[in-house]
């Protein structure tokens, strides 16, 4: 075994990344008995970087804590038990009380950094939101969900109605990972996609790191979603329902002994009668027709359920457990003609998902400058599907490109191969059925060691298992020439996939934070090692490790100058990998070529600027670039067989040579909370182009269409997701305590309409709106709010702008096949009332 030296091994634990912020606030902490309501004279309030502080007569001390992230207080006073107060990252006063024991502790109020995550905004790095502005973008709408408010942050783009995958800084949509409570969820969407599992009652905060984030997490190259859990109130019991017109919340919490609680919460929707209501409208506009075929109405049902408990101030156990399934059932016929051709296409279909995973972690602090956080969970996300399907298309079109031959069909002649003109009628019908189960462990060390040093270190562990099955029957009959131009009924064959494969993510991550005295000067360096082994049918394969070292530097301009509270400049690098999902559906026996594993990776840099004003406005400009390479992607080449051998292949070649190029910026200009307004307003640029090298074979296989591979070599095309603008701007009227007003209004420009033109489709304006109603009681624990909610209100004057459709293969436009770029023609109107004690 090689000599390992230890210097170099040293200095690469000591990398990190999670520096603290660079300016702070002054808040008004009040510490006083919990029985008696007295102040606590003379407490001492020390923070992490030395700085002391005593109580005064009246228990209040003010304190400075980062105006950026939130940070958690410890509170110890002699005779009295621990405890500790949670300073968010916005107000003035805050206060905590202890109960009498009978231990002497010390007197002192500890201030540390909250753990990395806690939800906060930092420059370079990520943004977050939490507390009241979640409850007014998330919650509104038919499906109440936090991807709602996640898509009107700076670098994320617009991706419609009924879509909670948008493209981060100019990654693809599969590129985004979501992390709840530090437990990684692939596919945290019902629905296909459409909205995430995320509900604002569950969430006390969340955060989106797009740019240089810590090297604690990975598993993407885009983007990461930090979802941390609410917490229940270990002395209240708490009650939440939310009743709209499609769906029903309801939350509960509990106390324990006033150490913990445990909160449960449940979600189900009900579209029967809207989808009735849509059903009628449709009579009168044809664009809702469709709606007729609905003999399911989409669904969701969530439960989830959240615990902790803590068994003294320096150990404390979580719980998290999540149950959901959604679905949607059509039974669709349809006759129509185009460009005088009529088509018949039948449609019967049952699509159904379900999820479940867990949750159990532990944080304990075995000194004041010492934390240490262990987690585990597991998870099965499953979606199965029953579908027939017919098509038919009586008249020959004017242009069909030649196909290959096909099992059952006639073989060649003297004359040259035979060719199947055009498809007269096609049958689909079987099962399918996905699954995914996941498996997955984290540790985490964080270290105070010297005044304005942090050290953290951890490992992880994330198994997957995939499982898919797959059995179809297809027919076909086509229309033949050569010989004789002569109907031909192909011999149906069976589809059948059954692929079980498995997977081990290890991941290794070191972190180094230095903040300068008086805060002029910040640094943080990370290291993070990942490596993965797939382990399939009849094969087994590993990649290399991969290093990602990541670096983000702090400088403090300005402080309290003028109207300038603080302007601070950040710059950072870093590299980021992934596994793509293609890997799960790997089959050797499949006939698969070029299967050469590599992760995903990009590297990135950015440079950012932020300026908080004295007038609660804050403003953050970043430029970024972005190269992506060792992209995976797929092609499915052709159908294969003959009369000699007439079973199916569908051939699959698997790369991971592709490659991006990604430049953007974008701004935040935000008005922090106020009593009669606030909201933000943000802008996105992004350009980004792709490219797939190397994909179509030499020589081209016999009867194989070049224009089934993607764009080759050196062509970079613009990817289905770019769009060049995105603007977001968000305001929230306050006129009384009992009345408000939240608005949105966007613009997005428009998606190319194919890879091979840069031709896009017409630009997206949504605008939406939400009436609230308050009734609250001072003397009493009930919140009520009566809402209105209205989606969509463009569709009201919006006049359609129709764009033609491209031909594939012969590059014009087909004048007589239209689509329109909105997502609904008509508003989505929805009313409902929440009632909080």
């Amino acid at each position: 075994m090689p000599k390992i030296s230890f210097q170099p091994f040293a200095l690469a634990v000591l990398l990190g990344l999670c520096a603290a912020p660079l300016f702070g606030r002054d808040v008004v902490v009040t510490v006083s008995d919990a029985d008696l309501g007295i102040p606590l004279e003379g407490a001492v309030i020390r923070s992490w970087d030395g700085e002391e502080y005593v109580c005064d007569e009246d228990g209040k001390a003010a304190v400075a804590v980062p105006d950026d992230r939130q940070v958690v207080i410890r509170i110890a006073y002699p005779g009295y038990e621990n405890g500790r107060l949670l300073i968010p990252v916005s107000g003035n006063e805050f206060s905590g009380a202890l109960r009498l024991g009978g231990i002497m502790e010390n007197r002192e109020l500890v201030i540390e950094a909250a753990s990395p995550e806690a939800s906060e905004a930092r420059s370079g790095r990520s943004i977050a939101i939490s507390g009241e502005t979640l409850s007014r973008t998330a919650e509104i709408g038919f499906i109440e969900d936090v991807m709602t408010s996640i898509k009107l942050l700076p670098g994320v783009g617009y991706s419609g109605m009924f879509d909670a995958q948008p493209s981060i800084r100019g990654g693809a949509p599969g590129d985004l990972m979501a992390a709840l409570d530090g437990f990684y969820i692939d596919n945290p969407y019902h629905w296909g996609g459409a909205y995430s599992i995320f509900v604002p009652q569950m969430v006390e905060s969340a955060k989106l790191s797009h740019g240089v984030f810590s090297s604690r997490y990975g598993h993407t190259i885009s983007g990461l979603l930090e979802i941390v859990s609410r917490k229940p109130s270990p002395t209240e019991t708490q009650f939440d329902l939310g009743v709209s017109t499609s769906e029903t919340n309801l939350g509960l919490s509990f106390p324990l002994a006033g150490k913990g609680g445990v909160a449960v919460m449940g979600k189900v929707t009900y579209w029967d009668p809207l989808v009735w209501g849509a059903q009628q409208i449709s009579k009168g506009v044809p664009e809702l027709e469709m709606i007729n075929s609905v003999t399911t109405a989409p669904y969701i049902r969530d439960f989830s359920i959240t615990g902790n408990y803590r068994f003294s101030t320096d150990l404390e156990l979580t719980a998290t457990g999540f149950l959901g399934s959604d679905g949607v059932g059509a039974n669709y016929h349809n006759e129509y003609e185009r460009d005088d051709e009529k088509r018949k296409v039948d449609l019967i279909f049952d699509w159904m998902n379900y999820r479940l995973f867990g949750i159990a972690g532990i944080t304990w602090s075995p000194h004041r400058d010492m934390v240490f956080r262990a987690s585990a969970g597991a998870g099965l996300y499953e979606t199965d599907m029953i579908a027939d399907v017919t098509l038919e298309l009586p008249r020959e079109p004017d242009y069909m490109p030649p196909l290959p031959v096909l099992p059952g069909g006639p073989d060649e002649d003297e004359e040259g191969p035979v060719f199947w003109d055009y498809l007269k009628s096609m049958n689909l019908n079987g099962t399918m059925t996905s699954k995914t189960i996941t498996y997955q462990g984290r540790a985490d060390f964080d270290w105070g060691f010297r005044e304005g040093f942090i050290f953290a270190a951890g490992a992880q562990e994330l198994y997957s298992q995939w499982i898919e099955a797959e059995d179809f029957k297809r027919g076909y009959e086509w229309v033949v020439r050569p010989p004789d131009n002569s109907d031909f009924d192909a011999v149906p064959y069976d589809l059948v996939r059954d692929v079980k494969n498995q997977g081990i993510s290890s991941s290794v991550y070191s972190l180094l934070e230095y903040l300068g005295p008086g805060q002029k000067f910040g640094a943080e360096l990370g290291l993070r090692v990942d490596h993965f082994y797939f382990i399939g049918k009849d094969f087994t394969i590993q990649t290399m490790p991969v290093l990602n070292p990541r670096i983000n530097l702090d400088f403090g301009i300005l402080k309290n100058r003028g109207s300038i509270d603080a302007l601070t400049l950040t710059v950072g690098t870093g590299l980021f990998s992934s596994m793509n999902d293609a890997i799960s559906s790997i089959d050797v026996s499949n006939n698969i070529d070029n299967f050469d594993l590599k992760p995903n990776r990009s590297w990135t840099s950015i440079v950012g600027t932020k300026i908080d004003f004295a007038e609660k406005f804050s403003f953050n400009i970043e430029a970024y670039y972005k190269y992506i390479f060792n992209r995976a992607y797929t092609v499915d080449t052709t159908y294969e067989g003959d009369s000699d051998n007439p079973d199916v292949k569908t051939k699959i070649d698997y790369w991971f040579n592709g490659s991006g190029r990604v430049v953007g910026f974008d701004f935040i200009l935000q008005k922090l909370e106020s009593r009669y307004w606030d909201g933000w307003l943000s802008y996105s640029f992004t350009w980004a182009q792709y490219r797939n090298q190397d994909t179509i074979p030499d020589p081209i296989p016999n009867g194989v269409n070049p224009e089934r591979y993607p764009k080759t070599g050196n062509d970079w095309f613009y990817p289905y997701f770019h769009r060049y603008h995105n603007i977001n701007l968000v305001l929230n009227f306050k006129p009384s305590r009992s009345f408000n007003i939240g608005t949105r209004f966007g613009f997005a420009s428009g998606t190319p309409k194919n890879d091979e033109n840069s031709e896009r489709t017409g630009f997206s304006w949504p605008v939406d709106v939400k009436f609230s109603f308050f009734r609250f009681n001072p003397k009493g624990k009930v919140n009520t709010e009566i809402y209105l909610g209205i989606e969509n209100l463009q569709a009201l004057v919006y006049d359609a702008i129709w764009i033609a459709r491209v031909n594939g293969y012969t590059g014009e436009e087909e004048p007589s096949e239209y689509k329109p770029v909105y997502d609904l023609p008509i508003p989505m109107v929805s009313f409902g009332f929440k009632w909080r004690y």
